[in-house]
């Protein structure tokens, strides 16, 4: 079989994702917070970008070429000069307490020796790892169990439960299973009660033998029937131990009250505030949107690049096409960033547009509403809005929202309506928060609550909304005392 070269045209269709269109894509997902590091890490690479100043409207930001330049005649100021005149009329006893420091207040004090040093004012909060090696510290301990409490305290997680077996302690410290079984026992004894416990029985166990109520009823309940307990199965539980149901009651109410995670008031999390992208105000019956820049450098090109660039300073051919590479980048991030800018103000109008009822009267009247709609309203691909939408916050009358939050699937009614799912979760939160503690709603009858307003659903649903909402079951939610 002979083989031959043959050259042959093909026409055909592409999308050829250039640097500048994937740059584009990526602002327009990017968050708030996200955008303002890509544009600092931007303006530190870029030596053509420049950050501007905020200038009000009707000053010049630059000057044109062409305008005359003013000057040092006219415009001479007198260069200001360090010496050391006038330092004697500063009082430096009470210079600093001049700024505001939001802590104590200085001039409180009367002398140096009573005013604390500024290092102190400072504070970091308290970890349970530090609370419990303090009192590590102050425990009458030999060398080896120092180094297994130690391992013991390492292994504590933030709710104050040991998540190490006995073996891998010992084995981790080389000593006998016994050794480290007993200095479990110790570290158990510290502060915050229940801590170190390797479950729930065992942490409310501690806290109940700490308050010296060993051997008694509530001890007996959480090492025998922690299970008929926990679905609150009191009847087999009085049964079994021979007691009045009123008792175990009393008993259930008392470990009611034990501390379930002991850890927790030493937890660690920082609060993460949001900042909204969008904030909604209505004036005179109009809902107006304003995109929130604050924080976001106002981004220019340099005067003297772009000088360069003209023709008007001597520039060699390579650093000429150095700087044009970067004059192009910043041009089209600047681009990027407005166009961003505009995308995200046109989906927050066509939002508004669809669920104005929501603005004005409520979740209960938020409509069904897909990113088809949005992209059909602004023309635009789903795509886009979708990338839109993704970690960006409106800030309303109402309350802080997603932009996600807007989009909800559609749930028909009796009526032949369509009401939005996040509706349907705030009708059942609101029919549990209503319920008789004593006769909780079980997810059949919230269905028939439900169809008693006009919501025709399936209890699969409302089982699942009730646990998106992290709502329990009826059992769970029984209470009877």
């Amino acid at each position: 079989m002979a083989l031959e070269l043959r050259q042959q045209l093909k026409l055909s269709q592409q999308l050829v994702m250039t640097p500048q269109l994937q740059q584009a894509i990526k602002l327009l997902q990017l968050s708030r917070m996200e955008l303002i590091d890509l544009v600092q890490q931007e303006l530190e690479e870029n030596p053509v970008l420049e950050e501007g100043a905020e200038t009000e409207p009707g000053d010049a930001v630059e000057i044109e070429e062409g305008e005359p330049d003013l000057g040092a005649s006219e415009n001479q100021v007198d260069e200001v000069k360090a010496d050391d005149e006038g330092l004697a009329d500063i009082d430096w006893q009470t210079y600093l307490e001049g700024y505001n420091l939001g802590g104590t207040v200085a001039s409180s004090y009367e002398e140096d020796e009573d005013r604390p040093s500024y290092e102190n004012l400072l504070t970091k909060k308290r970890t349970l790892v530090d609370h419990l090696m303090w009192q590590l510290t102050l425990s009458p301990l030999d060398e080896v169990q120092v180094r297994i409490a130690t391992e013991i305290i390492g292994n504590i997680d933030d709710d104050g439960y040991l998540k190490a077996s006995i073996e891998e302690i010992a084995a981790v410290t080389g000593v006998a299973d016994d050794m480290a079984a007993e200095t479990l026992q110790i570290v158990q004894e510290f502060d915050p009660p229940g801590v170190a416990g390797r479950n729930l029985q065992e942490c409310l166990l501690i806290q109940v033998r700490q308050l010296g109520m060993e051997g008694s009823l509530v001890e007996s309940v959480l090492q025998d029937h922690i299970k008929e307990l926990e679905t609150r199965k009191y009847q087999i539980i009085a049964k079994s131990l021979g007691v009045h149901l009123d008792e175990i009651l009393a008993t259930a109410k008392i470990i009611a009250s034990l501390d379930p995670r002991p850890g927790s008031p030493f937890g660690q999390e920082d609060v993460h505030y949001i900042t909204p992208d969008i904030f909604v105000y209505k004036i005179g019956g109009e809902y107006v949107v304003v995109l929130n820049d604050e924080g976001l450098p106002n981004l220019r090109i340099n005067a003297f690049y772009r000088s360069a660039l003209s023709g008007s300073a001597d520039v060699d051919a390579k650093a000429g096409e150095y700087i044009q590479e970067k004059m192009r980048g910043a041009v089209w991030l600047i681009k990027s960033i407005h166009q961003r800018q505009r995308t995200i103000y046109k989906v927050s109008k066509s939002i508004i547009k669809f669920q104005r009822d929501f603005f004005d009267k409520g979740i209960e009247h938020l409509k069904p509403l897909v990113l088809r709609d949005v992209a059909n309203d602004i023309d635009m691909h789903e795509s886009t809005i979708s990338r839109v939408t993704t970690n960006k916050y409106m800030q309303t009358p109402g309350g802080l929202f997603e932009l996600k939050y807007f989009f909800n699937s559609g749930i028909s009614t009796t009526g032949g309506e369509s009401i939005a799912s996040e509706s349907v979760k705030t009708k059942i939160k609101e029919i549990i928060a209503g319920e008789n503690l004593k006769k909780p709603y079980s997810d059949q009858k919230i269905v028939l609550v439900l169809r008693e307003s006009g919501i025709d659903i399936a209890r699969r649903t409302v089982t699942k909304y009730r646990e998106m909402l992290g709502v329990g079951s009826s059992t769970e939610r029984k209470r009877l005392f």
